[in-house]
């Protein structure tokens, strides 16, 4: 079951989706006040990265692969990375609160110096929380992907995200016919460490040095089973 990698995914994605949603708004408001003449640049950068994970965010939720999910999670952390350091840049270290009846003038009017620095301080917030998540998402999918592998599937990279165990689960999603509990469609997939046991057998962890013997009972109950010191023959 995966039920709580996909229930957990969902609800990281849906953070990041809404911190791009602010940092759209913004940079849509400062494209209006400045563009095409004033900070064209940075209005136009800022309005690309979060308009961009948007849109590959919506498409990941329907569908994905985890090749596919990682080469995007790097490719967005990477911009989200380059957004909060061009930020940074531009406002540095200005005390918003210090700054009084100043204004800045843009292509279509002027704006309040003290508003512009409070939301440029928003954009370099939710930027450096966007590259954080996104970093912990690509390390967090190359570890459980690297797992199911282990576990024995072989084409994880390919296969669909959402049949990707989270730690301390198996591979497979309830109702989609794969992998679930080792099994799919009657035939049984062994992984490492992992093979079903009749449920009559047991396990016996033989120590070093000693040998097993069992013994059955005449009343037929469970037989009994002791570990004896082996014997060393002596050397002549």
């Amino acid at each position: 079951m995966t039920i709580i990698f996909v229930n957990r995914r969902r609800a990281g994605y849906i953070a990041v989706l809404l911190f791009s949603a602010v940092v759209l708004g913004i940079a849509g408001y400062f494209a209006n006040v400045f563009l095409p003449n004033v900070n064209r640049d940075f209005s136009v950068f800022a309005l690309i990265v979060p308009s961009l994970n948007i849109v590959v965010f919506v498409v990941t939720l329907q569908w994905s692969r985890p090749r596919f999910e990682a080469f995007w999670l790097f490719i967005l952390a990477a911009l989200w990375l380059a957004m909060g350091a061009w930020s940074s840049d531009l406002i540095g270290y200005v005390q918003c609160s210090a700054i009084y009846g100043q204004r800045m003038q843009g292509h279509s009017g002027s704006i309040s110096t003290r508003s512009y620095c409070y939301e440029m301080k928003v954009i370099e917030a939710f930027s450096w929380m966007n590259f954080c998540l996104l970093t912990i998402f690509f390390i967090i999918l190359l570890m459980l992907t690297s797992r199911a592998q282990a576990l024995g599937r072989q084409f994880a990279w390919q296969e669909n995200i959402i049949d990707l165990p989270w730690f301390g689960q198996m591979p497979g999603y309830p109702g989609s016919g794969t992998y679930t509990n080792g099994h799919q469609n009657g035939a049984s997939y062994a992984y490492p460490m992992q093979q079903m046991l009749p449920s009559n057998a047991f396990v016996i962890q033989q120590q070093p040095g000693h040998s097993v013997v069992i013994q059955p009972q005449a009343s037929g109950g469970p037989p009994m089973v002791n570990q004896i010191p082996s014997t060393q023959p002596s050397m002549a």
